[in-house]
């Protein structure tokens, strides 16, 4: 076994101080030991309060490793992943069509889960159909609609646990899925056949037995593409993608993520420019407004989301790159209001944490938004249990 670095011992410490109490944290934050009796001459000492578990976890890391555990970037193999969590430190790698799959058939995760104190989120997009990346390694599992049409919800359930445990056994920790658009495409239209149904119900039942497969396997899954892809005037891959007019999406497309943001499952805002929720050419990926309506909920009548907000794509996809390079995207995605900016390569990362650090050193991105943003990543991927 790996002797523990200190970060780890730290970080574990961290856990058990502040989070062995049974007494509300917020107390721990605020609260002073009594001062002892003193005479009138003698000047008067209280004890500092004892750090929280999350300010230990926080205070273990550097300002640039904090902003680096909000990355998750696409790998080419197990070389690309090892280098860029051992130099970078980013909090997560993404798992491609293009990855070298000897990464998770030939135990290269291990070796990247060493190469920096905290293990990155292991990420995938592994919906079924044809937006599946193991199929020639653990056996297909079926598009969403197929699915929908053609098992009960227990039987889907029964599927997708079992591809779910596999998916964990080759170390994959979380999965950019199910899609919870709500389609009447034709099948290979850009969402099509990766929507569960035209029915916001339906779709909202196959989902959470998805999600609760994903959770039972030990995988985390991430809810896609808020606040709705399924009626969007095309394919965010290639150009801009206009959806209804937020009051529409609220009977509609809105409908299954008000039902499942308290599931325990991430959510991924997609590049989609929203008529009365964003501003022209501001998708709701690199919108304040959009992260706002998911974070509250007031605005579409949702429970707060408390969990990490990821973005689709912010570099392979014309919806964004048509508007920006990359460094500005993840800082206007960041500073809008996401947990993790995602993008499928490694050689911009240098340059996307210069600039980060350089925001937050000016105040443009807040630290104590990027601190709440690590905490949420940490307790995502397991990291933190506070």
């Amino acid at each position: 076994m790996r002797k523990p670095s200190a970060l780890l011992v730290l970080l574990s410490v961290a856990v058990v101080a502040g989070c062995s109490s049974t007494t509300d944290r917020s107390d721990e934050r605020t609260s002073a030991a009594a001062p002892a009796p003193v005479s009138n001459s003698t000047a008067l000492h209280t004890t500092p309060a004892a750090e929280s578990c999350e300010d230990h976890y926080l205070n273990a890391l550097q300002p640039r490793d904090k902003l680096a555990q909000l990355l998750t970037v696409g790998v080419t193999g197990t070389d690309d992943a090892v280098n860029v969590v051992s130099k970078y430190h980013v909090g997560g790698i993404f798992i491609g069509g293009w990855t070298d799959q000897s990464l998770v058939t030939a135990g290269g995760l291990e070796k990247v889960n060493a190469a920096f104190n905290i293990p990155p989120m292991v990420t995938i997009d592994e919906e079924g159909g044809r937006v599946e990346r193991l199929g020639n390694v653990i056996g297909a599992l079926p598009a969403a609609r197929t699915a929908a049409a053609t098992m009960s919800p227990e039987q889907y359930y029964n599927v997708a646990l079992q591809h779910g445990q596999a998916m964990r056994k080759l170390g994959i920790t979380v999965n950019f899925a199910p899609d919870v658009d709500v389609s009447d495409e034709p099948a290979n239209a850009v969402i099509g056949d990766r929507s569960f149904s035209d029915d916001p119900a339906k779709v909202t039942t196959y989902a959470t037995q998805f999600i609760r497969a994903m959770h039972d396997a030990g995988v985390q899954p991430v809810i896609k593409h808020f606040p709705g892809h399924g009626h969007g005037s095309g394919d965010s891959h290639k150009g801009p993608v206009q959806t209804p007019p937020l009051a529409q999406l609220m009977t509609d497309d809105l409908v299954p993520f008000r039902n499942l943001v308290g599931s325990g499952a991430g959510v991924m805002v997609g590049h989609l420019d929203v008529p009365g929720l964003t501003s022209p050419g501001v998708p709701a990926s690199i919108s304040p407004a959009a992260m706002a309506l998911l974070r509250n909920g007031v605005g579409y009548g949702a429970a707060p989301f408390n969990g990490p907000i990821f973005t689709d794509d912010l570099g392979g996809m014309a919806a964004i790159t048509d508007r920006m390079g990359i460094v500005s995207a993840v800082e206007t995605a960041l500073e809008a209001g996401a947990d993790v900016a995602l993008w499928i390569t490694t050689n911009a990362v240098p340059a996307v944490l210069d600039n980060l650090v350089a925001a937050m050193s000016s105040g443009k991105l807040n630290p104590q938004q990027v601190n709440q943003s690590v905490l949420r990543v940490a307790r995502f991927k397991g990291t933190l249990h506070c």
